[in-house]
């Protein structure tokens, strides 16, 4: 069976990413399967490429996905990338083919839930409101004020030492500039941001910084996204604090929200932890395979 693996112009573009994309098609036309390759632009990880494949259930074995790897990975090299990586299912046929390929597993995520309609609303409002000498919480929805943004993006190095094991992330570099383009493309696809953080009474300086995204009708479930502590201000118990603060608002901004999502490293145990203690619950887990160029 002759396949035909035809190079495709996807026109979606970040400032911090472009996309290469194949489609595998039979002799008949029909498609078999794509392969998408996410091309980091930012300095810091444009050495890095993020592979997504498919192939059609009623075509795999036959080839299709060997050939959609073969062109993902020549446009890496081509586009000088140092690493290749890919999310999958632990034990999936995905997992399998990958390996076999040269892929390593290089990090865990385990993905958990909180269930809002079984939250303790009281313990939530005691952790929230409970007094953490030489810090106090702030708030805001969508773009950071002006008044916040310098100390906000300061804050963003929290992540710089987020646990990945062993995957070659890279760093991402944070301005005022991104930081507002980042807000501004959650609302514009119509969701909602929050933000909570925890600002050092020293001088001011926001200490850490917990994000929340909601779905814009205000149902279903949220997502977390970022979660971190700058060194200096760790031991605090500023990370549970803020996240507490974090769920207290949603559960009573949201009364139709019914859940937030999470996902967190495996060797990430402290935030674990945090995220057990809150009465999350681990749902599943994905895997991080990397190739080496």
């Amino acid at each position: 069976m002759s396949i035909r693996i035809i190079p495709l112009i996807d026109p979606q573009l970040t400032s911090s990413a472009r996309r290469l994309a194949w489609l595998a098609a039979l002799p008949t036309g029909v498609p078999a399967g794509s392969a998408f390759l996410r091309l980091f632009t930012k300095a810091g990880q444009d050495h890095l490429a993020e592979l997504d494949l498919h192939v059609h259930p009623a075509e795999q074995r036959a080839g299709v996905g060997s050939l959609l790897l073969t062109a993902a990975v020549a446009a890496a090299r081509e586009e000088g990338r140092r690493s290749v990586i890919a999310e999958v299912e632990p034990g999936s046929p995905g997992d399998a083919f990958l390996v076999a390929r040269g892929f390593r597993k290089v990090l865990t995520l385990t993905y958990a839930r909180l269930s809002l309609a079984g939250t303790d609303l009281a313990g939530l409002r005691e952790i929230a409101h409970s007094p953490h000498p030489g810090y106090r919480l702030v708030a805001w929805d969508g773009i950071v004020p002006d008044e916040l943004a310098e100390t906000f993006t300061a804050s963003r190095h929290a992540m710089d030492d987020m646990p990945m094991d062993d995957t070659d992330y890279g760093t991402v570099h944070w301005d005022v500039d991104r930081v507002r383009e980042a807000a501004r493309t959650i609302a514009n696809r119509g969701d909602l941001l929050h933000t909570v953080a925890a600002v050092a009474e020293s001088d001011g300086s926001i200490a850490g910084f917990t994000e929340l995204v909601v779905p814009g009708d205000g149902k279903g479930d949220a997502q977390h996204y970022g979660t971190g502590v700058l060194p200096a201000h760790r031991g605090h118990g500023l990370a549970r604090w803020m996240k507490a603060e974090a769920v207290r608002r949603a559960r009573e901004r949201y009364p139709d929200l019914d859940g937030l999502l999470t996902d967190t490293a495996d060797g990430n145990r402290h935030m674990r932890a945090v995220n057990d203690g809150l009465g999350y619950v681990p749902t599943h887990q994905r895997v991080t395979l990397q190739l080496d160029l």
